[in-house]
């Protein structure tokens, strides 16, 4: 396909897919209305030329696809789902702004689904990841991804779901899954699995956006500012991590060229949160960016700092990449060997995990070993990413 196409479908999606379902459609035969409208214009916008309304475009096309669908399958019972959305109440009124990105992904987070599938279903539908990136994002096999979102869309067809205004009382299970699928279309589009390219501007922007929204709708939700706090660290430093496409480590970033006010925002943001309510997974993690954004230099981390809000995280919400990082903050604590020996169980549980044994590599060479060439080497095979595997593949050396 196109790329520009790809591009138009990847910000258009979400819009398609909620006029479709205010016409009553359910997400199912929305979301297949919708991929036919793309095939349409893969085939007809390189020969016809893109229309002058790329989204009138695709949702008309996608209407007549709906259509013909259900006056095919007119015999058969089908599923009516409310189209009161522009009542008192919706999200959109909430936020103040009418946006449908952030409309479909609280509407996809319904209760009948356990928060893994609600994620990757959303990722699919409303962020516009493939399977393979969204397999990369949760770390998990491709596999498997498909088989959450396949077995979503069948629970919300077996539970008569129904896309309406959100009750009150699903609001914080629905606010947890949003907040991890932003999340994680963020972090994909800032360190994509495979490719040229490590950061896709138009996956990190968009989920910047749609965070501010949902941020404006619930101003006193602490772990969503937490998350638009940790978004904005992250990105404040993007134009400094690859330079003439080469994969710039953290400690040589040059950090007069960071995103200072995007930075001092940030901060605010999560001084602001941190008194209010528990302290979530995205407040610790946007604490540990901080403490990296606004350190004068690599050498004046307070690392002792970085160490116990990963192991505060790592209490809140274990997963493989907190315990990744606590390890490497152990080795700057405490020296390569006690970063070593914490990283041995998650090595062996996660024996092909490049970034893993990418750490590994790192620490052994400054223990001055030479089998850090090895975990150097298997590391640059074991990802997708060209900028990943060049930097890996310098860092062992010729061969």
């Amino acid at each position: 396909m196109d790329p520009a196409i790809g591009e138009v479908w990847r910000r258009e999606a979400p819009h398609v897919l909620a006029a479709l379902q205010r016409r009553g459609a359910a997400l199912e035969d929305a979301e297949d209305a919708a991929q036919e409208a793309l095939l349409a214009a893969a085939v007809q916008w390189p020969r016809d030329g893109m229309p002058t309304n790329l989204r009138g475009w695709l949702i008309r096309v996608a209407s007549r696809r709906l259509v013909d669908a259900q006056r095919s399958e007119a015999a058969r019972p089908r599923r009516e789902l409310q189209t009161e959305q522009e009542r008192a109440g919706t999200w959109s009124q909430r936020a103040h702004d009418h946006d449908d990105s952030l409309q479909m992904l609280v509407l996809c987070c319904h209760p009948a689904l356990t928060t893994p599938s609600a994620v990757a279903l959303t990722l699919r539908a409303v962020g516009g990841l493939t399977t393979r990136q969204i397999a990369a994002g949760l770390l998990v096999p491709e596999a498997t991804a498909a088989q959450r979102i396949s077995r979503a869309k069948a629970t919300l067809r077996s539970a008569g779901a129904r896309f309406g205004p959100v009750p009150p009382e699903q609001l914080p299970a629905r606010l947890h899954a949003v907040r991890h699928v932003l999340h994680l279309i963020f972090t994909t589009g800032s360190s994509l699995p495979s490719g040229s390219t490590v950061i896709d501007r138009t996956m990190t922007d968009d989920a910047i956006r749609i965070t501010e929204r949902l941020h404006r709708a619930v101003p006193r939700d602490p772990d969503t500012a937490g998350l638009l706090a940790l978004m904005l660290l992250v990105d404040a430093r993007a134009s400094t991590r690859v330079v003439d496409g080469r994969l710039i480590p953290l400690a040589q970033q040059d950090r007069n060229a960071w995103d200072h006010s995007q930075i001092g925002r940030a901060v605010r943001l999560l001084e602001d949160a941190l008194p209010r309510g528990p302290v979530g997974p995205f407040q610790l993690q946007a604490a540990i960016a901080a403490v990296h954004a606004t350190a004068p230099a690599f050498a004046e981390t307070d690392w002792p700092q970085v160490l116990e809000l990963y192991r505060m995280l790592l209490a809140v919400a274990p997963n493989p990449a907190a315990e990744l990082g606590a390890a490497i903050a152990l080795s700057e604590v405490e020296g390569p060997e006690a970063g070593l020996a914490a990283l041995e169980p998650l090595a062996a549980a996660r024996p092909r995990d490049h970034r893993v044994i990418a750490a590994r590599a790192h620490l052994l060479e400054a223990l001055g070993r030479p089998d850090a060439v090895a975990d150097f080497r298997q590391a640059a095979a074991l990802t997708d990413s060209i900028p990943e595997q060049n930097y890996l593949n310098a860092k062992a050396g010729p061969r």
